[in-house]
C-alpha cells in the first residue's frame, strides 16, 4: 500500500525526491502520512480536494482484500 501511494504521489509532484510516506497504526486502522515538498501540496490536494479524494479512493479500494480500514493524511 505504501508503494502504491509513493508511485501515485511521485507522478503528481515537481519534487519527487521529497515525497515520503510514513505508516502509523492506531485503534481506527492504518494511517498513511503522505509528506511532500511545501510547493507541491496544492498539486497533491488538487482543486477542491479532487486529487486527494481520488488518491484516498484508490488506496481504500486496494485495501479491501486486507479487511482493514486505511486512511491517507497529507502533510507538508
Amino acid at each position: 500500500m505504501k508503494d502504491l501511494i509513493l508511485v501515485i504521489a511521485k507522478a503528481l509532484v515537481d519534487y519527487p525526491e521529497d515525497v515520503r510516506v510514513d505508516v502509523k497504526e492506531d485503534d481506527r486502522g492504518t494511517v498513511y502520512l503522505l509528506s511532500v515538498n511545501p510547493d507541491d501540496v496544492g498539486k497533491v490536494i488538487g482543486k477542491q480536494g479532487r486529487i486527494a479524494k481520488a488518491l484516498r479512493t484508490v488506496v481504500t479500494s486496494a485495501a479491501v482484500k486486507s479487511h482493514k480500514r486505511v486512511m491517507v493524511d497529507i502533510i507538508s
